[in-house]
């Protein structure tokens, strides 16, 4: 069976030898066998892959080559990366004359898009006009269109993407076109992500906003948000604010808000939002003073992210609501036999309450930590209290579990 070579194959097999590619345009497409060898392709295509991630775009540039010779299942994905290699090289128009002719060699290819983005890429890396993107028909090529257009032409670019935010793009398209307006020192861009930030347009990707203020905005992105927070009457886009605020680095008006907030529920989020900033001192005093249940368990999370152990064995031995206790004693079983077991067992050994006796049993099976168990099992003389152990042995797949139970079958 023979095979047909497109011309642009034929070009970048020349251009190594030199030959511009103007000087091509006039060979003829050409036949060769087909060695009908598929592990030949995957072994090619692996030796092409390899040589991309060791940098090797010469190597990677030929491995590809071959594979596309071979016009097999693998010939589409090849060739887009024979074009990669060669831009990588800095032999742009040679990568550029591939991606040219793409789409009509590979029409139902699953890499025109790609292929079409790397000629995007490589025009304007080479200081080329953008494509415009009023020409593009697929939204994510007119994404990345405009995109590129921020970095040249940002005002022609703003408008467009203005434009896309209020068109009927898909909502994850959108979001993307938010992202980049998000990363531009644009004050025109920063005003338009604060108008969504507000609600004031695309209410869908206000909580978008209002994270992209977080992660990329500086001082007037804080300010920004603390401006929202004051101002909106909204329970949830008050949290998403403060989760932007922990973002940003934005200490304070955590620890503001989680001190002054009326609402109890706002507090409780403060206080997990500064568990994930690793603020132990702060939840340690938050503690001391907050009167709501609900709060002091959403400070004992923040005090188990932050991993703060001693406080909450504090809480595990003398915290007099008897739930909190029972929930401080749970977060030390979570926290890994190698650093609370051996606080568990001595809970347990002076701990008169039932439920928390029984929270110590509970976390030190959530642990694994038969050892533990098996010689609360030997020491205890209560028989109601060692079978609760026995119990919790006898379903454990540990070694050291099971020689304890064979040893009291012994018996």
């Amino acid at each position: 069976m023979r095979f047909r070579i497109p011309v642009f194959c034929v070009l970048l097999f020349l251009a190594g030898a030199g030959l511009p590619a103007r000087d091509l345009a006039g060979f003829p497409d050409f036949s060769f066998e087909e060695d009908g060898d598929r592990s030949r392709e995957d072994e090619l295509y692996e030796k092409g892959t390899e040589a991309l991630d060791d940098g090797d775009w010469s190597k990677a540039a030929a491995a590809f080559t071959e594979v596309t010779k071979l016009r097999g299942a693998r010939a589409d994905a090849a060739l887009y990366w024979v074009a990669y290699a060669l831009n990588k090289q800095g032999r742009r128009a040679d990568a550029l004359a591939i991606l040219q002719g793409y789409a009509g060699t590979y029409p139902k290819s699953s890499w025109r898009k790609e292929a079409r983005a790397l000629e995007m890429e490589i025009r304007q890396s080479a200081g080329g006009r953008s494509a415009a993107p009023e020409q593009e028909s697929d939204e994510d090529l007119k994404l990345m269109a405009i995109n590129s257009l921020m970095n040249t032409e940002p005002e022609r670019a703003l408008p467009l993407l203005e434009k896309f935010l209020a068109g009927s793009h898909s909502v994850k398209l959108k979001e993307r076109a938010l992202f980049v307006l998000a990363q531009s020192a644009s004050p025109r861009a920063r005003q338009i992500v604060a108008d969504v930030a507000r609600g004031k347009s695309s209410p869908e990707l206000q909580e978008k906003a209002l994270q992209y203020l977080g992660l990329y905005g500086g001082q007037a992105s804080r300010e920004l948000l603390a401006e929202i927070y004051a101002s909106t009457a909204s329970v949830e886009i008050k949290e998403r604010i403060l989760k932007s605020f922990m973002i940003s680095g934005d200490r304070d008006r955590i620890l503001a808000a989680a001190r002054s907030e009326k609402n109890p529920e706002l507090r409780g989020a403060a206080a997990k939002q500064l568990g994930v900033m690793g603020a132990r001192a702060d939840l340690w005093r938050l503690y001391q003073t907050e009167t709501s249940r609900d709060v002091k368990e959403s400070i004992l999370q923040g005090m188990f992210v932050a991993g703060d152990a001693d406080h909450i064995v504090e809480l595990a031995r003398g915290e007099k609501d008897a739930e909190l206790r029972r929930r401080a004693i749970q977060k030390l079983g979570v926290m890994g036999r190698e650093r609370t077991g051996a606080l568990l067992v001595s809970l347990y050994k002076t701990e008169q309450d039932s439920d928390a006796k029984r929270a110590v049993l509970n976390g030190l099976f959530v642990q694994d930590n038969a050892h533990a168990l098996v010689e609360i099992a030997r020491n205890e003389k209560d028989r109601e209290w060692k079978a609760e152990a026995v119990k919790k042995l006898s379903i454990m797949h540990n070694r050291e579990a099971t020689e304890y139970l064979l040893e009291i079958l012994k018996d």
